[in-house]
């Protein structure tokens, strides 16, 4: 019978451990169901990344006001970095 998929190696330095203890604690069978679970929490985050993401840009494009051209945008920041650096100067 064949595998799937193949194994592969992987190097986690200091996170081997905390494999071993998951699977040590009978959380998991074994190192691999613990890999397994690490990369669909990985992207489950991953997705609720893009989606928040996504839903900023949306709400970005719905947004009424004007757009602010970016020389006044890149103005501003300016200006507010020489008041911060010379708030701290003070």
């Amino acid at each position: 019978m064949s595998r799937a998929s193949r194994p592969i190696t992987v190097t986690l330095g200091d996170l081997h451990k905390r494999v071993e203890a998951r699977v040590k604690s009978g959380a998991y069978a074994s190192a691999s169901e613990v890999m397994r679970a690490a990369v669909r929490a990985l992207d489950r985050e991953e997705a609720a990344v893009q989606d928040w993401v996504r839903q900023r840009v949306d709400e970005a494009f719905a947004d009424p006001r004007p757009n602010v051209p970016a020389r006044d945008v890149f103005k501003r920041l300016r200006a507010h970095h020489a008041q911060q650096k010379k708030n701290k100067a003070q």
